[in-house]
């Protein structure tokens, strides 16, 4: 672990509290009825920056992730505490217009079955009015070349969305998501059922992405997250147990139970 957090992340900043923040939550906590799945978290999320939220299963990594853009209340949920996006309340925004701005990948790719490879990219545009077909088949190919698909797909672009392979389809769902302009990206173990070499290619697409986007990627695998990440969050039964810069918290994390976790002591 050591070594692939000196090759790949070295020279990224010892602390987050140095950059621009895009997002912020303050004494976040998530409920299911009665059951608390996330208590007090407080998380400042950087510009152009990875995080990366890790913790075993349960700890409550996707139910932080979906406050983020209010997907939360989608399934019965309620939260308290605070939401923000460049400083706006999120629970004053319309959901809608906010899932527009903070896109969600999940954890399996879910291209649209009934649509082709370029109606999926442009499904969001056209929900949101837009019609004019060279417009959008320019879209279609600068969203596709976004996620280095464009090459593999530009001559099926009338096929399915799910003929294509699974790491082909969960970069046709990222690319989906840029299609609408978004300003963050979330994403829910997007390579978790991909091939080697289709998650070498989702990581090597989050390292361009973070160039224009804010990313929060959760994640199970330890070496992915110090692979991609500038900054890690570690959750642990609900809780925010340790938060700094990737490099500090595997190198040298601060809490015990941060060690006992990455080390595979426990998880």
């Amino acid at each position: 672990m050591d070594q692939i957090i000196t090759e790949n992340t070295a020279n990224k900043e010892s602390s987050v509290k140095h950059s621009v923040q895009r997002m912020e939550t303050v004494k976040l906590s998530a409920f299911f009825g009665k059951v608390q799945a996330l208590k007090d978290i407080s998380i400042k999320i950087p510009q152009n920056k990875v995080l990366a939220i890790i913790g075993p299963s349960g700890c409550g990594k996707s139910t932080f992730l979906r406050c983020l853009n209010r997907m939360h209340e989608e399934v019965g949920g309620k939260i308290t505490g605070s939401v923000t996006l460049d400083g706006k309340d999120v629970m004053k925004t319309d959901p809608v217009n906010l899932r527009r701005k903070v896109g969600m990948v999940f954890q399996r790719a879910n291209p649209f079955p009934t649509m082709s490879i370029s109606q999926n990219v442009t499904a969001g545009l056209k929900l949101n009015g837009l019609r004019n077909k060279n417009k959008l088949k320019d879209i279609v190919e600068e969203s596709l070349k976004k996620t280095g698909l464009w090459d593999e797909v530009k001559d099926s672009l009338d096929k399915p969305g799910n003929s294509i392979s699974g790491g082909q389809q969960q970069r046709l769902c990222i690319a989906r998501t840029l299609a609408v302009e978004p300003e963050v990206i979330l994403m829910d173990e997007p390579a978790s059922a991909l091939d080697p070499i289709s998650t070498a290619k989702i990581e090597e697409l989050i390292h361009e992405l973070k160039k224009k986007y804010t990313i929060v990627i959760v994640t199970h695998n330890m070496q992915q997250a110090a692979r991609v990440s500038d900054n890690t969050a570690f959750f642990y039964m609900g809780e925010l147990i340790e938060y700094s810069s990737t490099r500090q918290m595997f190198l040298s994390p601060e809490k015990k139970q941060t060690e006992d976790y990455i080390t595979g002591r426990f998880g």
